[in-house]
Protein backbone atom coordinates (compact mmCIF):
# COMPACT_ATOMS: atom_id res chain seq x y z
CA UNK A 1 0.00 0.00 0.00
CA UNK A 2 1.12 3.53 -0.87
CA UNK A 3 0.02 7.06 0.63
CA UNK A 4 -0.08 9.58 -1.26
CA UNK A 5 -0.46 13.35 -0.75
CA UNK A 6 -1.53 16.08 -2.74
CA UNK A 7 -2.38 19.76 -3.02
CA UNK A 8 -5.80 20.70 -3.43
CA UNK A 9 -5.93 24.17 -4.03
CA UNK A 10 -8.50 23.82 -0.68
CA UNK A 11 -5.67 22.62 1.54
CA UNK A 12 -2.17 22.09 1.51
CA UNK A 13 -2.34 18.22 2.06
CA UNK A 14 -5.14 15.95 0.89
CA UNK A 15 -3.63 12.57 2.28
CA UNK A 16 -4.65 8.98 0.55
CA UNK A 17 -3.55 5.62 0.75
CA UNK A 18 -3.80 3.28 -3.09
CA UNK A 19 -3.42 -0.50 -2.88
CA UNK A 20 -4.28 -3.08 -5.53
CA UNK A 21 -4.55 -3.36 -9.50
CA UNK A 22 -7.02 -3.19 -11.89
CA UNK A 23 -10.23 -1.25 -12.36
CA UNK A 24 -10.71 1.60 -9.74
CA UNK A 25 -13.02 1.73 -6.22
CA UNK A 26 -12.78 5.00 -4.46
CA UNK A 27 -13.77 3.99 -0.94
CA UNK A 28 -14.89 7.35 1.32
CA UNK A 29 -15.08 6.97 4.81
CA UNK A 30 -18.37 8.31 7.37
CA UNK A 31 -18.23 10.16 10.30
CA UNK A 32 -15.89 10.53 12.23
CA UNK A 33 -13.38 8.80 11.69
CA UNK A 34 -10.41 8.59 8.79
CA UNK A 35 -10.24 6.22 5.79
CA UNK A 36 -8.77 3.30 8.08
CA UNK A 37 -12.46 2.21 8.92
CA UNK A 38 -12.26 0.19 5.67
CA UNK A 39 -9.47 -1.62 6.56
CA UNK A 40 -10.83 -5.21 7.20
CA UNK A 41 -12.03 -5.00 3.79
CA UNK A 42 -9.28 -3.03 1.28
CA UNK A 43 -6.72 -6.21 0.82
CA UNK A 44 -9.73 -8.57 -0.25
CA UNK A 45 -10.76 -5.70 -2.62
CA UNK A 46 -7.16 -5.02 -3.84
CA UNK A 47 -6.68 -8.46 -5.30
CA UNK A 48 -8.37 -7.72 -7.99
CA UNK A 49 -9.19 -3.80 -8.31
CA UNK A 50 -6.98 -0.68 -7.65
CA UNK A 51 -8.70 0.75 -4.48
CA UNK A 52 -7.88 4.47 -3.17
CA UNK A 53 -8.71 5.32 0.50
CA UNK A 54 -8.55 9.07 1.04
CA UNK A 55 -8.93 10.91 4.65
CA UNK A 56 -11.45 13.37 4.06
CA UNK A 57 -10.43 17.16 5.05
CA UNK A 58 -9.52 17.67 8.67
CA UNK A 59 -9.15 13.57 9.89
CA UNK A 60 -6.18 10.98 9.32
CA UNK A 61 -3.52 12.52 7.28
CA UNK A 62 -5.38 15.02 5.70
CA UNK A 63 -5.94 18.93 6.50
CA UNK A 64 -8.41 20.72 7.17
CA UNK A 65 -9.95 23.27 4.70
CA UNK A 66 -12.45 26.40 5.93
CA UNK A 67 -15.99 26.32 4.86
CA UNK A 68 -15.90 22.36 4.89
CA UNK A 69 -19.13 20.83 2.71
CA UNK A 70 -20.11 18.53 0.85
CA UNK A 71 -19.46 20.15 -2.12
CA UNK A 72 -16.09 21.00 -1.57
CA UNK A 73 -15.54 17.64 -0.11
CA UNK A 74 -16.58 15.85 -4.01
CA UNK A 75 -14.51 18.57 -5.55
CA UNK A 76 -11.30 16.85 -3.35
CA UNK A 77 -12.41 13.23 -4.31
CA UNK A 78 -13.09 14.11 -7.75
CA UNK A 79 -8.97 16.04 -7.80
CA UNK A 80 -8.31 12.21 -6.18
CA UNK A 81 -9.06 10.74 -9.22
CA UNK A 82 -7.63 13.20 -11.64
CA UNK A 83 -4.48 12.81 -9.72
CA UNK A 84 -4.45 9.19 -10.35
CA UNK A 85 -5.82 9.29 -14.20
CA UNK A 86 -8.72 7.85 -13.58
CA UNK A 87 -11.86 9.19 -15.74
CA UNK A 88 -14.57 7.15 -13.73
CA UNK A 89 -14.54 4.87 -10.62
CA UNK A 90 -16.59 2.65 -8.79
CA UNK A 91 -17.49 4.26 -5.91
CA UNK A 92 -18.39 3.48 -2.00
CA UNK A 93 -19.67 5.81 0.55
CA UNK A 94 -20.40 5.14 4.20
CA UNK A 95 -22.73 7.11 5.76
CA UNK A 96 -21.31 10.88 5.49
CA UNK A 97 -19.05 9.75 2.78
CA UNK A 98 -22.46 8.57 1.00
CA UNK A 99 -23.72 11.96 1.22
CA UNK A 100 -19.75 13.00 -0.60
CA UNK A 101 -20.84 10.28 -3.39
CA UNK A 102 -23.80 11.38 -3.64
CA UNK A 103 -22.48 15.09 -3.95
CA UNK A 104 -20.17 13.75 -6.79
CA UNK A 105 -22.86 11.97 -8.70
CA UNK A 106 -25.02 15.24 -9.07
CA UNK A 107 -21.47 17.27 -9.83
CA UNK A 108 -19.27 14.54 -11.81
CA UNK A 109 -21.88 12.17 -13.09
CA UNK A 110 -19.00 10.99 -16.04
CA UNK A 111 -17.01 10.59 -13.21
CA UNK A 112 -19.35 7.35 -11.80
CA UNK A 113 -18.84 4.40 -12.61
CA UNK A 114 -20.94 2.78 -10.45
CA UNK A 115 -22.49 4.21 -6.84
CA UNK A 116 -22.59 2.67 -3.41
CA UNK A 117 -24.57 4.06 -0.31
CA UNK A 118 -23.36 1.80 2.50
CA UNK A 119 -25.42 2.41 5.75
CA UNK A 120 -26.76 6.18 3.78
CA UNK A 121 -29.21 8.35 2.04
CA UNK A 122 -29.58 10.80 -0.69
CA UNK A 123 -31.94 12.89 1.04
CA UNK A 124 -30.65 15.81 3.32
CA UNK A 125 -31.54 16.00 7.17
CA UNK A 126 -34.72 16.33 8.77
CA UNK A 127 -35.45 19.47 10.90
CA UNK A 128 -35.13 17.24 13.76
CA UNK A 129 -32.09 15.85 12.81
CA UNK A 130 -30.65 19.09 11.98
CA UNK A 131 -31.63 20.09 15.84
CA UNK A 132 -30.05 16.70 17.13
CA UNK A 133 -26.56 18.15 15.43
CA UNK A 134 -26.62 21.40 16.38
CA UNK A 135 -26.82 20.12 20.33
CA UNK A 136 -23.89 17.85 19.87
CA UNK A 137 -21.76 21.13 18.12
CA UNK A 138 -22.63 22.89 21.42
CA UNK A 139 -21.48 20.07 23.69
CA UNK A 140 -18.67 19.61 21.68
CA UNK A 141 -17.74 23.14 21.19
CA UNK A 142 -17.70 23.70 25.19
CA UNK A 143 -15.49 20.62 25.40
CA UNK A 144 -17.43 17.77 25.33
CA UNK A 145 -16.15 15.74 22.80
CA UNK A 146 -15.06 12.80 25.00
CA UNK A 147 -18.28 12.76 26.05
CA UNK A 148 -20.25 12.85 22.74
CA UNK A 149 -17.84 10.75 21.19
CA UNK A 150 -18.34 7.66 24.25
CA UNK A 151 -21.88 8.38 23.62
CA UNK A 152 -22.10 7.60 19.95
CA UNK A 153 -19.96 4.98 19.30
CA UNK A 154 -21.81 2.34 20.57
CA UNK A 155 -25.17 3.61 18.92
CA UNK A 156 -23.31 2.88 14.81
CA UNK A 157 -23.53 -0.94 16.08
CA UNK A 158 -26.06 -3.87 16.62
CA UNK A 159 -26.85 -4.59 20.22
CA UNK A 160 -25.06 -8.62 19.15
CA UNK A 161 -21.71 -6.58 18.19
CA UNK A 162 -21.71 -4.53 21.00
CA UNK A 163 -22.35 -7.40 23.35
CA UNK A 164 -20.03 -10.29 21.80
CA UNK A 165 -17.65 -8.11 20.48
CA UNK A 166 -16.80 -5.24 22.75
CA UNK A 167 -13.28 -5.05 21.08
CA UNK A 168 -14.74 -3.66 17.84
CA UNK A 169 -16.46 -1.03 19.64
CA UNK A 170 -13.35 0.11 21.50
CA UNK A 171 -11.23 0.06 18.60
CA UNK A 172 -13.79 2.31 16.59
CA UNK A 173 -14.19 4.46 19.93
CA UNK A 174 -10.30 4.87 20.48
CA UNK A 175 -9.98 5.77 15.84
CA UNK A 176 -12.86 8.80 16.89
CA UNK A 177 -10.99 10.08 19.12
CA UNK A 178 -8.49 11.04 17.31
CA UNK A 179 -10.36 13.44 15.35
CA UNK A 180 -10.13 16.98 16.16
CA UNK A 181 -13.44 18.69 18.13
CA UNK A 182 -13.35 21.30 15.16
CA UNK A 183 -13.44 18.53 12.64
CA UNK A 184 -16.32 16.81 14.39
CA UNK A 185 -17.85 20.31 14.26
CA UNK A 186 -17.44 20.87 10.62
CA UNK A 187 -18.65 17.59 9.40
CA UNK A 188 -21.90 17.90 11.10
CA UNK A 189 -22.39 21.25 9.87
CA UNK A 190 -21.69 20.06 6.28
CA UNK A 191 -24.44 17.44 7.05
CA UNK A 192 -26.55 19.86 8.38
CA UNK A 193 -26.21 22.19 5.40
CA UNK A 194 -25.99 19.30 2.37
CA UNK A 195 -28.39 19.55 -0.18
CA UNK A 196 -31.42 17.02 -1.26
CA UNK A 197 -30.00 14.93 -4.21
CA UNK A 198 -32.88 12.57 -4.61
CA UNK A 199 -33.30 13.47 -7.59
CA UNK A 200 -29.61 12.35 -8.85
CA UNK A 201 -31.37 8.86 -8.55
CA UNK A 202 -34.36 8.26 -11.23
CA UNK A 203 -31.61 9.85 -13.81
CA UNK A 204 -28.90 7.77 -12.68
CA UNK A 205 -26.77 6.03 -15.81
CA UNK A 206 -24.98 4.30 -13.52
CA UNK A 207 -26.03 1.26 -11.07
CA UNK A 208 -26.41 1.76 -7.30
CA UNK A 209 -25.67 -0.72 -4.72
CA UNK A 210 -27.83 -0.03 -1.17
CA UNK A 211 -26.26 -1.76 2.46
CA UNK A 212 -28.86 -1.85 4.44
CA UNK A 213 -27.88 -2.84 8.52
CA UNK A 214 -31.13 -4.73 9.64
CA UNK A 215 -30.60 -3.41 13.00
CA UNK A 216 -29.49 0.67 11.93
CA UNK A 217 -30.14 2.62 14.73
CA UNK A 218 -29.16 5.97 12.77
CA UNK A 219 -31.26 5.50 9.44
CA UNK A 220 -34.15 3.48 9.49
CA UNK A 221 -34.14 0.56 6.65
CA UNK A 222 -37.93 1.25 5.30
CA UNK A 223 -36.13 5.11 4.66
CA UNK A 224 -33.49 3.77 2.27
CA UNK A 225 -35.75 1.03 0.64
CA UNK A 226 -37.71 3.59 -0.18
CA UNK A 227 -34.56 5.32 -2.23
CA UNK A 228 -33.33 2.07 -3.59
CA UNK A 229 -36.57 1.94 -5.99
CA UNK A 230 -35.68 5.21 -7.75
CA UNK A 231 -33.28 3.86 -10.16
CA UNK A 232 -33.27 1.96 -12.75
CA UNK A 233 -30.59 -0.50 -12.05
CA UNK A 234 -30.11 -1.61 -8.20
CA UNK A 235 -28.49 -3.85 -5.73
CA UNK A 236 -30.04 -4.04 -2.28
CA UNK A 237 -28.60 -5.87 0.25
CA UNK A 238 -29.34 -6.14 3.86
CA UNK A 239 -27.17 -7.27 6.89
CA UNK A 240 -28.60 -9.02 9.59
CA UNK A 241 -26.30 -8.88 12.11
CA UNK A 242 -24.97 -5.13 11.20
CA UNK A 243 -25.92 -1.93 12.91
CA UNK A 244 -24.62 0.95 10.62
CA UNK A 245 -20.92 -0.50 10.03
CA UNK A 246 -21.20 -3.61 8.20
CA UNK A 247 -17.33 -3.86 7.51
CA UNK A 248 -16.97 -3.90 11.19
CA UNK A 249 -19.76 -5.97 11.70
CA UNK A 250 -20.27 -7.97 8.63
CA UNK A 251 -16.91 -7.48 6.03
CA UNK A 252 -16.56 -10.57 4.56
CA UNK A 253 -20.12 -10.76 3.38
CA UNK A 254 -19.61 -6.90 2.60
CA UNK A 255 -16.53 -7.81 1.02
CA UNK A 256 -17.98 -10.03 -1.90
CA UNK A 257 -21.17 -7.91 -2.21
CA UNK A 258 -18.99 -5.24 -2.75
CA UNK A 259 -16.81 -7.17 -5.44
CA UNK A 260 -19.96 -8.53 -7.36
CA UNK A 261 -21.48 -5.01 -7.90
CA UNK A 262 -17.77 -3.39 -8.58
CA UNK A 263 -17.71 -6.71 -11.79
CA UNK A 264 -20.77 -5.67 -12.38
CA UNK A 265 -20.41 -1.79 -13.43
CA UNK A 266 -17.00 -2.49 -14.91
CA UNK A 267 -18.53 -5.08 -17.28
CA UNK A 268 -21.42 -2.95 -18.62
Amino acid sequence: MIVKNISTGKSSKLSYRITGQGQPIILLHGFPVSGALWSPVWDSLAKDYTVLIPDLPGVGNSDAIDGLSMENMADVMKQVLDNEGVDSAVVAGHSMGGYVAMEMAYKYPEAIKGLMMIHSIASADTEEKKEQRRKAIALIGKGGKEAFVKQMIPTLFSHVTVETHPDIVANQLAEALKTPAQSLIAFYNAMINRQNRVEVLPTATFPVFWAIGNADNLIPKEKIMQQSMLSSVNFVELYKDSGHMAMLEEPEQLTVDMIEFSSYCHAS
